[in-house]
């Protein structure tokens, strides 16, 4: 696995057979966006969120194709999309016992939980978060549930800049060891919620053109404004970690 640091972040860069080994460690997945990156220094909370991660994965196709076009840096996109995908497919051949679904609100957080429960998994439970204050977030009846229940897995479905804050919360208050998945929306691409894509979408890169012909009002907005990356990405050093 290859490993980059970019404003103090580690990314880590892995295949698909590395993903194997990778998916049976306990710890806090992020899965940065393009538009999260491209805002990273106004946001003091999300930074310290991804810079405490355990992994950061190359979710945004724009900031793997600016790594390779201004810093001459190969590394492999896996997005959110394709990490369920390959985490759903994990979980068929290996059955876990209990996870736990945090939803941005009650209708999506049925059908969620409708969803999680066709694969192999024991218990799925789920919660609807609340809407939280990012500089001051504190949810002790969430923790307390989490406590209670331990689940393997804690599946955070809210939206980017948040739900990264949210993750190294829950992490650092768990009273004992989880994987900690934060891949926003992804799961909407499989309930039929979100723009429908395929694996030759995400792997063109494509994903963020079908989510803003999906819904433009939403998206259009978002992904311009990310391209202030290109900039921030030629004028920052990044250092190989391996």
């Amino acid at each position: 696995m290859k490993e980059i640091i970019y404003n103090k972040v580690k990314f880590t860069s892995f295949n698909d057979e590395e993903f194997v080994k990778l998916i049976k460690k306990n710890g806090l997945f992020l899965f940065p966006s393009g538009p999260g990156l491209s805002d990273l220094k106004n946001s003091k909370k999300y930074h310290q969120s991804l810079m405490e991660a355990d992994f950061n994965c190359f979710d945004s196709g724009l900031f793997v194709l600016l790594l390779r076009l201004f810093k001459g840096i190969r590394v492999n996109k896996f997005s959110g999309y394709k990490f369920l995908n390959f985490f759903f497919n994990h979980i068929n051949q290996n059955k876990i016992n209990k996870l736990l679904s945090i939803d941005p609100d009650k209708k999506i957080s049925n059908i969620n939980y409708t969803y999680l429960n066709k694969f192999k998994i024991n218990k799925v439970y789920n919660y609807v978060a609340p809407i939280y204050n990012p500089d001051n977030l504190n949810d002790k009846k969430l923790i307390q549930k989490i406590n209670l229940i331990k689940p393997n897995i804690i599946l955070i479905n809210i939206g980017g800049g948040i739900q990264e804050i949210l993750g190294l919360y829950i992490r650092n208050n768990l009273t004992y060891k989880a994987k900690i998945f934060c891949t926003g929306a992804a799961i909407s691409f499989f309930t039929g919620q979100q723009a429908p894509i395929n694996n030759l979408i995400d792997k063109l890169y494509l994903g963020w053109l079908f989510r803003i012909i999906f819904n433009p009002i939403i998206y259009l907005p978002r992904y311009f404004f990310s391209f202030k990356l290109a900039l921030h990405v030629l004028k920052t050093n990044i250092d190989l970690d391996k």
